[in-house]
């Protein structure tokens, strides 16, 4: 009696691994669908949210470009005052600034998206680039930006 029970107990637990096994594998087949069904969702959304961050960021950089060409003006505006050769050398140093100005814009509408990591490189090289030319323009044009 005893082997008989035994040997059910034993065929018990046998069929129950078996079964179980069998359970996992198609769970463990449904939570990898699940699991790439969410990364495509999240890497859809990254590739939202980086693309939304190039656009806020050039929205940006028209404003910094846009409040330099208003300093141009102005400065421009306040040199007709002065001597010929003074002017002349002024109008010389901003018609520099103006084109460097232009460069940045012209640099700005031409960035490709070229993945994340480039992106954080080009921001910071431009970031740098855009504070030198407005250090400059302050320079020579004594104009505090906002």
């Amino acid at each position: 009696m005893k082997k008989k029970i035994l040997v059910i107990t034993t065929f018990a637990f046998v069929f129950a691994a078996v079964f179980i096994s069998c359970n996992s594998s198609s769970e463990k087949v449904t939570k990898a669908e699940e699991n790439v069904e969410k990364a495509k969702e999240d890497l859809i959304t990254a590739k939202a949210e980086y693309q939304q961050e190039i656009e806020d960021y050039k929205i940006i950089a028209a404003n910094k470009t846009a409040a330099n060409e208003q300093n141009f003006t102005e400065f421009n505006a306040r040199i007709e005052k002065e001597k010929d050769v003074v002017k002349a050398d002024y109008k010389k140093k901003m018609a520099e600034l103006e084109q460097k100005n232009t460069d940045m814009k012209k640099r700005m509408a031409d960035y490709k998206e070229d993945g994340k990591e480039n992106w954080e490189i080009f921001k910071i090289n431009f970031n740098r680039d855009m504070d030198q030319l407005g250090k400059s323009i302050r320079d020579l044009t004594g104009i505090d930006e906002d």
